[in-house]
């Protein structure tokens, strides 16, 4: 008779062995269509992603603008002081000379006792004299030596006048390189994001990048207040540069970034403002937004990073970011923070 045996049932542990090696194999498997087939963002995600880098982006630029106006000033003051010390120097040496010159004259003198050289003297008129110039060449000699030391501590402070300056300059070229970095950072960024979409989607998101006629189509230009003085001149000028391509750092003629629009156009006027839109939320007067007037600085955001003129009707001319160009918009559009009038 055939013998009929019943199979033999795996073991518990080999089950626990094939059951892991499987949950394995499906995971691997997961993992590399995961990797063969990257979700890819849709045109709102990447648009709201940089939105975000490049709002960073204008925070970063506008730190740098003020680090480099810092640095600037601090390389006009530096030089300057380093002349002061240069001509402190060579009056040192100067006065160090004279003072030279009237120890020698007492050395070749002898020293010898004025009243002993009185007594010695077969010209007594002749030595009164000579003392006289004598005891005028003392005088000046304790004048020299004033001077001398005067000069001393002048120059000592303006020695460590110039070195704190310089190590602030070196402070203030550190926080220009990590805040241009910081702006390289977030473009690249947000290029990264932008290169996974077409053309016409990358140009939607960037507001068009397009000309001023584009730009300003959905607004009614041809009646605007024509204001007089410096403002109108100012106001011209900003909306001269419609279409004009935004790039960070950048004052004019052809580029411009938000602060250096508001910048080179009053400079138009004869009106110096402060680079950054932090210290140009400062200037002149506030006034609330229903007393606006054609060129006042409209601040934007709470930490003051974004600016733009106002025009009147309701709308302000600025630079918007990177990918756009001047242009105008609503004067509510984005948060205000506070309006000044120059």
């Amino acid at each position: 008779m055939a013998s009929h045996r019943r199979p033999k049932q795996p073991s518990r542990a080999r089950v626990s062995v094939l059951t892991a090696a499987a949950a394995t194999a499906v995971a691997l498997s997961a993992q590399v269509s995961a990797h063969a087939a990257p979700a890819q963002p849709s045109k709102d995600e990447v648009k709201a992603q940089v939105d975000k880098l490049l709002e960073e982006q204008e925070q970063a630029a506008e730190k740098y603008n003020g680090a480099k106006e810092r640095a600037d000033q601090l390389h006009k003051q530096a030089d300057q002081l380093q002349d002061q010390v240069a001509r402190s120097q060579a009056q040192m040496t100067e006065l160090a000379s004279g003072l030279s010159a009237v120890a020698a004259d007492e050395y070749r003198s002898g020293g010898v006792d004025p009243s002993m050289q009185l007594m010695l003297s077969t010209d007594p008129d002749k030595y009164l004299a000579q003392a006289s110039s004598f005891e005028q060449a003392a005088n000046t000699q304790a004048d020299t030596l004033r001077s001398l030391k005067d000069q001393q501590r002048r120059l000592d402070q303006q020695k460590e006048e110039a070195a704190s300056v310089l190590a602030e300059l070196d402070r203030s070229t550190q926080a220009l390189n990590d805040a241009k970095n910081d702006v390289q950072d977030k473009l690249k960024e947000a290029q990264k994001l932008l290169s996974k979409l077409s053309a016409s989607d990358r140009a939607a998101i960037l507001g068009g990048g397009g000309t001023a006629s584009r730009s300003d189509s959905r607004y009614d230009l041809s009646n605007l207040p024509q204001p007089g003085g410096y403002a109108g001149v100012a106001v011209s000028a900003a909306m001269g540069k419609r279409g004009s391509a935004y790039v960070w750092g950048a004052t004019g003629p052809s580029t411009f970034d938000c602060s250096g629009l508001m910048v080179w156009a009053y400079k138009q006027a004869g009106v110096s403002l402060p680079r950054t839109s932090q210290e140009q939320a400062t200037v002149g007067t506030a006034v609330p937004l229903s007393a606006a007037q054609p060129g006042d600085l409209v601040i934007y955001y709470g930490d003051r990073h974004h600016v733009g003129m106002y025009i009147g009707n309701g709308l302000v001319v600025h630079a918007p970011r990177t990918g756009d160009v001047v242009k105008v918009m609503p004067v509510d559009t984005l948060p205000i923070s506070t309006i000044r009038r120059v």
